[in-house]
């Protein structure tokens, strides 16, 4: 039987699923298609609660999600034992981000999250989207999350709760 949460405990679970969206580089993408199912790890940049990322355009978990229209997600942080394993569980959508404001402010915050990636480019060398576009053979991708979980054993063990981000 759910509890249901009063209004302080669903905004304490938004905040820590949303610092741990900020902690994490990485979230798995699934998709599914004629029974076969598939999953697919990406390096993300969170902004107004959307999820983005850039893929291949001919990758599996972009041809299944556009084809089904449907995707699921999931963040986890690093554990070592059973009491540390936090993690946000999600089923949305993967849509394609046409070139414009939204593009250049996801670069941005894309470089800004994981600066490494201007190594592939030269130290002189503007990097606008259609050069970070050509340079990686990508699209830029935003999976919007329509059901969101975010589980925490440190609360208590199987703890699973149903937020909005």
């Amino acid at each position: 039987m759910q509890q249901h949460l009063s209004s302080s405990d669903e905004l304490a679970l938004r905040k820590l699923a949303e610092v741990l969206i900020s902690e994490q580089s990485a979230m798995t993408l699934a998709t599914a298609r004629e029974n076969d199912a598939w999953a697919a790890p990406v390096y993300y940049a969170y902004l107004r609660s959307c999820f983005y990322f850039f893929s291949d355009p001919a990758s599996r978990h972009i041809r299944e999600s556009l084809a089904t229209g449907k995707a699921a997600g999931t963040i986890a942080a690093s554990s070592i034992s059973w009491r540390d394993i936090r993690g946000i569980q999600m089923t949305g959508t993967i849509e394609a981000v046409s070139a414009g404001w939204e593009t250049l402010k996801v670069l941005h915050a894309y470089l800004a999250k994981f600066p490494f990636t201007s190594e592939f480019f030269q130290s002189d060398q503007k990097i606008d989207p259609t050069v970070f576009f050509d340079r990686f053979h990508v699209n830029l991708y935003r999976f919007t999350p329509g059901l969101v979980y975010y589980l925490d054993n440190s609360i208590r063990f199987g703890f699973r709760e149903k937020i909005s981000l």
